[in-house]
């Protein structure tokens, strides 16, 4: 089932809302479980679990930023 394009709208401020805070209290929470390791493997951690982050939702913010295709020029 596709979403619209108003409705990935939506679903796209609500993960960004929801989504992006949730991911910040987790990476911290894994950092918090490494003891402060050294800065190469701190960022490796924060770039692995933002990449692991989007990945689920490519579909949803794919386009949002773009005209509404659905809409008709009068």
């Amino acid at each position: 089932m596709a979403l619209s394009y108003k409705a990935r709208r939506r679903w796209s401020v609500v993960i960004l809302l929801v989504g992006m805070p949730l991911y910040i209290v987790a990476a911290v929470t894994v950092m918090n479980f490494l003891d402060r390791p050294p800065f190469w493997v701190e960022l490796l951690v924060y770039v692995g679990l933002g990449f692991l982050w989007a990945l689920p939702f490519r579909a949803v913010f794919r386009g949002v930023g773009q005209a509404d295709p659905d809409e008709t020029d009068d």
